[in-house]
């Protein structure tokens, strides 16, 4: 079999030629490894795809479809809540529908996402079912830090390696996509080659619009602490902005699974269900990954600052479209240097504790950046 669906992962070809051939007979688990944006996770779910279509990953069909947006009935789709993967996830998840019938003919296909955040308890777990897998299930574990994953998991799985990708690559990419080649640039600079960010940040005028929370937060921030204590605010309430513009999502979702009345069909209360789990935590991740893509145009903003400064030119900014208008021109090399170790520091104590107030974290950055521009 030719296996289309997987025809659509592109910049891996060594990957792609093994996962052709594993379709065709595949192994009980696997470990996509490689960094963030090599496209790992277009990749699980084009294999997905592969695996549960029944001509042959045609790419057209209704099960390629669901599985290409993570719903299919017999896809199973793990994630971590804040820090870590927990044993009870695995137990539910993974360990008790792996031995279950599968909701719909065929085989099951688990998708464990950062499985490198496996708790020690749910790695036992899941070293359980690799150890004694049911011949209908494949396990697909990705991760940009496979070597963390315990030696007992990697050594059962088939370890498929993703490379980087350059960043002309991610350009012509999105240019292929239809995206304006300025635009693709842009996305591609701002994602530091992750395709995937850059393919949401290109896609529309959305995409970019954290950079306006961003160029507002560093100039109340220059202002003092009242404008500091204000930047944490206007940070905040473009993360709750963006998480009502999700409100929709759940009820496109859910519409493959639900009769003529829009009642949940009874053959699919499983797959409803853990649909509306997994909306319910992406809705939780959604305000504080918004934070994040904040702080991280912050980030870059004052970096273009500097290298403004000692003579950069356009080909150096990671914001060419804004040369000239930088927000963070009114600090010097020395005091843009500092802000962004102020709020790198803010992004990986957001990143390491999600029990954190977020409100205060955003406080004492923008205080400190606040001092640097005083």
């Amino acid at each position: 079999m030719s296996f289309p669906v997987l025809d659509r992962v592109p910049g891996q070809t060594g990957a792609m030629a093994f996962l052709r051939g594993a379709a065709e007979r595949p192994h009980h688990a696997y470990v996509f490894a490689g960094p963030e944006g090599s496209g790992k996770s277009l990749a699980a779910r084009a294999f997905a795809a592969a695996l549960l279509c029944h001509a042959g990953g045609c790419g057209e069909c209704r099960d390629c479809r669901l599985a290409d947006e993570d719903h299919h009935p017999n896809e199973f789709l793990v994630e971590p809540e804040g820090r870590d993967i927990h044993v009870d996830t695995i137990r539910a998840e993974v360990w008790q529908p792996a031995y279950r019938t599968a909701p719909e003919p065929g085989r099951k296909v688990f998708l464990l996402r950062e499985a490198d955040r496996l708790s020690p308890q749910a790695a036992d777990t899941l070293l359980k079912v690799l150890e004694e897998p049911p011949a209908d299930a494949v396990l697909v574990l990705l991760s940009a830090r496979a070597h963390e994953l315990p030696d007992t998991v990697l050594s059962r799985c088939h370890v498929v390696t993703f490379t980087a990708l350059p960043e002309a690559f991610v350009v012509d990419e999105l240019v292929r996509s239809g995206a304006d080649e300025v635009r693709a640039r842009l996305a591609a600079r701002l994602a530091g080659g992750n395709l995937g960010r850059a393919r949401r940040l290109a896609g529309s005028d959305e995409g970019m619009r954290f950079r306006e929370a961003a160029r507002s937060a560093i100039e109340l921030a220059a202002g003092g602490p009242a404008g500091a204590l204000d930047a944490a605010g206007v940070v905040l309430q473009a993360a709750a902005d963006y998480r009502k513009g999700m409100k929709d999502d759940l009820a496109t979702d859910l519409a493959p699974f639900l009769d003529d009345r829009g009642r949940p069909e009874e053959a699919y209360r499983g797959a409803i269900r853990r649909i509306e789990t997994r909306f319910q935590r992406r809705e939780r991740r959604a305000e504080r990954d918004y934070v994040d893509w904040v702080l991280l145009g912050i980030s870059a903003l004052l970096r273009d600052s500097v290298a403004a400064e000692v003579g950069g030119g356009l080909e150096v900014l990671l914001n060419p479209d804004l040369a000239g208008e930088q927000a963070g021109a009114r600090l010097s090399v020395v005091r843009a240097t500092r802000g962004m170790a102020a709020v790198e520091e803010a992004r990986a104590a957001l990143a390491e504790d999600i029990n954190l107030n977020t409100r205060l974290v955003l406080e004492r950055a923008f205080l400190r950046l606040g001092e640097v521009a005083a």
